[in-house]
Parts: structure tokens; C-alpha cells; sequence
């Protein structure tokens, strides 16, 4: 039996950092992978850092060196399809790109939900990933992704298994020791006190860790998910994950976690295969 996977990131660079292993894994094994990125990324830093709401930040032009990273990041992961939706970025929360008509968070849910379910109709892949209902983190663009996709799944006659990505509590904790680390050694650099971030702290990202439903091993594609990473580099060439030693990046990124969303084939437990069932 062909085996198709297809995931709905919000924007360009998403599909590395949750994904970015199994898509390289997955396609390594000969499944087709099928990535659908709702928008361009236009309120993203621009690439000598100007910030979203900084006088000439340029959205376009932001767009524009987003679109060719993605490219880079999708040949390196060895994505069998793309598929740019093309809406506008909503910025985060509260923001006022939250009210542009031609934003995602704007754009009428079976509008986009239509255009989801026409690519889940020529594909017919027997599994989907998404964000959980809060978006993994709240961002606007990641919540209207994953009510998309869901209504998209209710618009064709398939029934696959549906997973959104998460973290394990137990492994969040770690990773938030990191953070924690890392704003204490940059205070000191610059000569302040360090502060917590209440925003950060107020971040509720862990998933309890027996909601697990797929624990995938990625390690045979590190360096590809690394790669995919640093191919976003107007995004996140200073992020955590391209700081960290090859050692480091080894033991924190060498699995992805979901929890099952959908379970048409009644799977029991934490599955160390998406397609388990399947094959």
C-alpha cells in the first residue's frame, strides 16, 4: 500500500521545527510527504532583525526571503509536495494584522477548510498532523491552522489518523531550564539583572506525559532537521536550537512527540511509528 503523511504548518520554518525530523525520516523510507503552509510569513523579523512592529520592516520583503528558505528547508527534508496557501500572516495575539481581511485569521474557516480538503481529496494520505486547538502556543495563525484542518477533514470521505505535535511535560521542564540558563548568561553579558520573562513563564507548552501518542525516533535525521532549521536563518539563526553543540542538539532533538487526535485504528499506547497499523 502507498503511504502518504500530510501536515498544516501555520508558517515557513514551522514544518523544521516540529516536524522537520519525521518528514526527513518518513521520506527516507519511502513515504510521500506532503507539506501545506498556510501563510508567507510576513511578520516575521526581517532578515537584518528589524522587528515586526519596527519602522522599515518590510512585510513583502520579508515574504519574499521566506519563500526561498522554505524551498531550501523542503529540499533538504526531501518533501515530496508543497502546497503555499498563501495567506497573509496574522501576527501574534492582539496584534492589528490580526484584522486584515486578507489575514489567515481572517480569511472565513470553510474558505480555507475548502482549499485543505481539496488537497486532502488528491492525496487521500492515511495520516495528517496539526496543531492542537490552542496552536501548540496561541499564535493565531497556528489556531486557525488546526480548526482548518479539522474542518477540512469533515469536507472528504477519509478518516485518517490525526496527530498534533507536542512536548512531554517531563521533557519541557528541560527544556525551559535551558531557557532559563541561557536569559541568565545573556543578562550577565549585558550587564543587568536578570528578570523572568512573565509572558514565557505564563506559557503553558508541555503536554502531560501519558497523553503521548507517538514517540518517533529521528536521529538517523539530525542533521537534516538541523539543516532545515538553518535554512530559516532570518528566523532563527540565533534561536536555542542552532546554539546548541552538535552533542546538544543530538539529545534534545533526536525525538518527536504527538499526541493522537484521531484514531480510526484504535491504537493503543505511545506508538514509535505514524504509520503503525498501517504497514
Amino acid at each position: 500500500m502507498s503511504l502518504t503523511f500530510l501536515c498544516v504548518h501555520a508558517h515557513p520554518d514551522d514544518e523544521a521545527s516540529s516536524t522537520g525530523g519525521v518528514l526527513r525520516v518518513l521520506a527516507d523510507q519511502g513515504v510521500r510527504t506532503v507539506l501545506v503552509t498556510c501563510t508567507n510569513g510576513e511578520f516575521g523579523d526581517a532578515p537584518d532583525g528589524t522587528k515586526p512592529d519596527a519602522p522599515g520592516h518590510d512585510p513583502d520583503g520579508v515574504a519574499a526571503v521566506r519563500e526561498a528558505e522554505l524551498d531550501e528547508a523542503v529540499r533538504v527534508l526531501g518533501v515530496s509536495r508543497l502546497v503555499r496557501l498563501g495567506y497573509r500572516d496574522s501576527g501574534m495575539r492582539g496584534w492589528p494584522q490580526n484584522d486584515d481581511p486578507e489575514s489567515f485569521w481572517s480569511t472565513p474557516l470553510d474558505e480555507a477548510a475548502a482549499r485543505v480538503a481539496a488537497v486532502l481529496a488528491d492525496e487521500r494520505p492515511q495520516v495528517v498532523m496539526t496543531y492542537n486547538e490552542n496552536g501548540f502556543y496561541g499564535h493565531p495563525d497556528h489556531v486557525q491552522a488546526h480548526r482548518v484542518t479539522l474542518r477540512a477533514l469533515e469536507m472528504v470521505d477519509l478518516e485518517p489518523t490525526v496527530y498534533f505535535n507536542a512536548i512531554p511535560d517531563s521533557v519541557m521542564a528541560r527544556v525551559r531550564e535551558r531557557w532559563v540558563e541561557e536569559d541568565r548568561r545573556r543578562a550577565e553579558a549585558e550587564g543587568r539583572e536578570y528578570a523572568p520573562d512573565p509572558e514565557e513563564e505564563a506559557m503553558d507548552l508541555g503536554t502531560p506525559d501519558e497523553r503521548i501518542g507517538a514517540a518517533i525516533d529521528v536521529s538517523t535525521a539530525l542533521a537534516a532537521k538541523r539543516a532545515a532549521l538553518a535554512a530559516h536563518a532570518s528566523q532563527i539563526a540565533d534561536s536555542f536550537w542552532l546554539r546548541m553543540s552538535d552533542e546538544e542538539f543530538a539529545r534534545a532533538m533526536s525525538t518527536e512527540w504527538f499526541v493522537r487526535a484521531r484514531n480510526p485504528l484504535g491504537l493503543e499506547g505511545t506508538v514509535t511509528d505514524l504509520f503503525a497499523g498501517y504497514r
